[in-house]
């Protein structure tokens, strides 16, 4: 799975002309299941995005997680995140899990942070989003899983 964080000083994601998400200081990320993610992926994503350092201590370090800060997360999927771009001009998402797969990992990834984080926040899998942003900083990163690579038979 991919993650696409941006610490944020406000977030929102509207649908249809109406506010449907939104936080002040914290997170927006953008998430994508790619093929063959499970839960496990999913789990370890998450784990890895609570506790990711990138919000100021006292001393001005990047040294605070969401969770430490207290801010909050605005989760939004974004299948482009697995785009191939190695070739032509046009991007390939073979990459990116199926659309059944994605939809199920994506609201299983936003239960868990729900059950993990005080505030939390959603765009709507395969919805027409706009979402605006003050990335604050900026600050964004880039946080993925990797499956292990299939053992080779001898």
């Amino acid at each position: 799975m991919i993650a696409l964080l941006q610490r944020v000083s406000q977030a929102s994601v509207v649908v249809d002309g109406e506010i449907i998400g939104a936080i002040d200081a914290g997170l927006m990320v953008l998430i994508c299941a790619e093929r063959g993610d499970t839960e496990k992926e999913a789990d370890a994503l998450l784990t890895k995005l609570l506790g990711y350092r990138v919000f100021s201590d006292a001393a001005g370090k990047m040294n605070l997680s969401v969770k430490d800060s207290g801010g909050g997360l605005l989760l939004v999927p974004q299948f482009t995140l697995a785009a191939d771009t190695n070739s032509g001009t046009r991007p390939s998402f073979t990459p990116a899990a199926p659309p059944d797969v994605a939809r199920e990992l994506f609201g299983y990834f936003l239960r868990q942070a729900q059950r993990q984080h005080p505030l939390v926040e959603s765009g709507r899998f395969g919805a027409d989003m706009k979402v605006s942003l003050t990335n604050d900083g900026p600050v964004t990163f880039w946080l993925e899983t990797k499956r292990p690579a299939p053992s080779a038979s001898t």
